[in-house]
């Protein structure tokens, strides 16, 4: 009876150990992909300022500031000034880059000079 009783023990204590492990290496797993979602977005925020300087890029380079959010930037023409949103694959815009896109799209964009005193 004591050899059932110290097996049932052990067995008890290493079901807790596995559970523990198993929960463990969730939460390990959980920060590993929060981690490289967030490099995704560094690499991603990091790519976007050469942009401008790829061949394909359909503007002078030296026209282009770089904003970040909520568009990646404004190219200045002689002709016209023109919002850039880089994407690549099949990423999309934000619903705020779409709203932005309609509020363009509607002319309702101005130019405003506010001086200090």
């Amino acid at each position: 009876m004591e050899i059932e009783t110290t097996t049932a023990i052990l067995l008890v204590f290493f079901i807790f150990l596995l559970l523990y492990w198993i929960y463990s290496l969730k939460k390990s797993q959980r920060g590993l992909e929060f981690g490289k979602r967030s490099l995704s977005v560094k690499y991603g925020k990091t790519t976007e300022q050469f942009f401008p300087f790829m061949k394909d890029y359909p503007f002078q380079p030296g026209g282009f500031r770089f904003l970040g959010t909520p568009i990646d930037g404004v190219q200045f023409e002689k002709d016209k000034v023109v919002l850039v949103e880089f994407k690549s694959g099949d990423s999309r815009l934000s619903a705020r880059q779409q709203e932005i896109k309609s509020l363009v799209e509607k002319g309702k964009v101005e130019f405003r000079e506010i001086r200090t005193k």
